[in-house]
């Protein structure tokens, strides 16, 4: 079974009696419509090809005649030339620069971006701090300008590819001919010479440079944050933006503080007795000292919480994250006597026996406060 081909007036969408103008201004919008490298459609480059063809046939007055006379059997045989000169194209840009007479100089290229690794500690990366990188990186000749040629000297058209910056290679095969495309190994796309090379770069429009550069590390920013900074990169060829330099942030470790989210976490240690009476004590934060309120009865692990003494949160939306401090009871592992005798009394009032070191379990007065101040039952 064969598939009936398409009138080739009817893929261009043109009449018969169009003109040679007509033709290609519709071949040129039926091209850009089913390029493969702009039309993702599955049959795209079906019907990219069958554009070709019929643009091919139509554009050769002979064959065309063949065709207006005997349709596709006219041209049978013939039609598999309508893809001369396609197969070794690199993108959509080269169709049009050779069929319509466009320029084939090679475009400007975006420069290379850079990544840089910075280390800043828990409270630089909370409030955010400016830091001076030393980077290296190629830039544009400053003694040329990154034209190349020495000054007070003239660039002139190249020889090898006459100002096109590419050079075109044709083969013929059993399918028929292809035509590659490759950038002037003489001028390396650009199109021109230089009559004498530049000095200081060697006549290639860049040199390694080394550069100190500030950047501002934002408020809030996390351990592993990329920031980008644009345009810091490297210098583009042919004129082309320079590329983006990208910041890896690592966050030290703290010895009082560890985040959680937006959160800050660290620890204070209260005394049993402040524990079981109450009181107030005094907390570091980002801010500096601060104080506390402890409640009476506080367990070990219980936790106190300051709002807005947190991180900030980054781009500076919204509020401050809290601090968030977990108690600590400590029971003191030295007593005087008189502090030793007070403690005796105390346990007695709870019905407690048998305190004092070794005394009954073997379980001393200290750690059966401690019990007690954590909840802990040693009824069985």
């Amino acid at each position: 079974m064969t598939t009936r081909k398409r009138d080739y007036y009817e893929i261009l969408a043109i009449g018969r009696n169009a003109t040679p103008e007509d033709l290609k201004k519709a071949f040129r919008k039926q091209a850009l419509k089913f390029h493969p490298d702009r039309n993702k459609d599955a049959d795209a480059g079906d019907r990219f090809k069958e554009v070709n063809e019929a643009y091919q046939v139509l554009s050769d007055p002979q064959r065309k005649a063949q065709y207006d006379r005997f349709g596709h059997t006219g041209v049978n045989g013939q039609a598999g030339r309508g893809f001369d000169g396609f197969e070794g194209f690199g993108g959509f840009g080269d169709i049009f620069d050779s069929f319509f007479g466009g320029s084939t100089r090679q475009a400007p290229n975006r420069g290379a971006d850079l990544e840089f690794r910075i280390n800043v500690s828990f409270r630089d990366a909370a409030f955010g701090v400016p830091r001076e990188l030393e980077l290296t990186r190629m830039e544009r000749c400053e003694r040329c300008d990154g034209t190349r040629a020495e000054p007070g000297t003239d660039t002139v058209e190249c020889r090898t590819c006459h100002g096109e910056g590419r050079v075109r290679r044709t083969q013929r095969t059993f399918f028929g001919q292809f035509q590659q495309v490759t950038s002037c190994p003489t001028c390396q796309g650009e199109g021109q010479t230089v009559k004498v090379a530049c000095k200081k770069c060697s006549g290639r429009g860049i040199e390694r440079k080394t550069r100190r550069i500030e950047v501002q590390i934002p408020a809030g920013v996390d351990n592993g944050t990329k920031l980008i900074v644009r345009g810091e990169g490297e210098t583009g060829g042919r004129g082309g933006q320079s590329g983006d330099l990208y910041v890896h942030v690592g966050v030290e470790r703290d010895k009082t503080f560890s985040r959680r989210g937006n959160d800050v976490i660290m620890t204070a240690e209260v005394n049993m007795v402040m524990a079981a009476l109450g009181g107030v004590i005094s907390v570091e934060t980002l801010d500096g000292p601060r104080d506390i309120e402890i409640k009476p009865g506080t367990q070990s692990g219980a936790i106190s919480r300051i709002k807005s003494a947190g991180i900030p949160r980054m781009g500076g939306s919204g509020r401050r994250g809290d601090q968030l401090v977990e108690l600590k009871v400590v029971t003191p592992n030295k007593l005087s006597d008189r502090q030793a005798e007070l403690l005796r009394e105390l346990a007695e009032s709870f019905g407690i026996d048998n305190v004092g070191p070794g005394a009954g379990s073997g379980q001393g007065i200290f750690n059966r406060f401690k019990d007690a101040f954590r909840g802990e039952d040693d009824s069985s």
